[in-house]
């Protein structure tokens, strides 16, 4: 017995361990960003366009860029993960057909995320004519986030009680009207969180765009959703890797990421708040 409470206090105390090693990680890189990028961040850093080569100006660009292809990638994945979820949770029939999709649905949302800009270019760009634009790459970043919604979605969908179903059919409702009333409202703040958390990693990715509608430069905003656009993530990368005069820039692309960084916090604080109101609302 004693043994044994010797082996539960190790193993607690690695645990305690290893999420201070994570955390302490992260906020060490958070602060070294934030201690580099703070003196660039700035009223006209955020609302000017780039000059002189990006070597001054904002990053208002890139800004506008990445909310409107994390938009068109919200009105692409969102509705259509959802309703996929809603079928294999509540209408599939339970088989090897269901579960060989399930696994494909899992696999899927592990695949670099590289594959998934190649196809972006194969089906958006070339097969259905998009060219490299906000709509390409949107739906290529909708493409990516899918799996992860469907997935997500399909198991807060698990977690509202068999009873809630069975009480709405034994008075006489139908089944879409069960789930629409008594499933989809307990759902909900899982459903909504996990597509906020997609959303926010979607924001931030670098590959699916680089070849499927991001550009180096843009001297204005898109004029519509089939031109090309500036991103943080993309802008990120060349200010650090690619620009003719890195050290120069070097402060400009920690102000860009601690603005991204914000954004995605941001995002992830929408999904807590979200999630605690809704869970309020329908379970106290």
């Amino acid at each position: 017995m004693k043994f044994n409470r010797i082996k539960e206090i190790i193993g607690f105390g690695l645990l305690i361990l290893s999420a201070v090693l994570v955390v302490l990680i992260l906020g060490i890189i958070i602060f070294d960003i934030a201690i580099k990028g703070f003196g660039a961040i700035s009223w006209g850093f955020l609302i000017d366009f780039p000059k002189e080569g990006m070597t001054k100006g904002g990053i208002f660009p890139a800004i506008m860029g990445t909310i409107f292809v994390t938009l068109i990638t919200t009105l692409f994945s969102i509705p259509l993960g959802v309703s996929a979820a809603i079928y294999l949770s509540e209408y599939a029939i339970e088989g090897r057909l269901t579960r060989i999709v399930r696994a494909a649905i899992r696999n899927l949302a592990g695949i670099p995320s590289i594959i998934y800009g190649l196809f972006g270019v194969a089906i958006f760009v070339q097969g259905l004519n998009f060219g490299t634009s906000v709509l390409s790459s949107g739906l290529t970043l909708g493409l990516l986030t899918l799996p992860w919604i469907i997935a997500t979605s399909e198991e807060a969908l698990k977690t509202v009680p068999q009873s809630y179903r069975v009480g709405a059919l034994a008075l006489g409702a139908t089944k879409w009207q069960a789930i629409r009333s008594n499933v989809l409202p307990y759902a909900f703040p899982g459903i909504l969180t996990s597509s906020i958390l997609g959303l926010s990693r979607a924001a931030g990715e670098t590959a699916p765009i680089l070849f499927t509608g991001v550009a180096f430069f843009i001297p204005g905003l898109p004029g519509s959703v089939f031109d090309q656009f500036m991103a943080l993530p993309y802008h990120i990368y060349i200010l650090s890797t690619q620009h003719h005069a890195i050290d120069q820039v070097r402060p400009l692309a920690y102000g860009t990421t601690l603005v991204l960084i914000a954004i995605v916090f941001l995002l992830n604080l929408a999904a807590i708040i979200v999630r605690y109101r809704f869970k309020k609302k329908y379970y106290i």
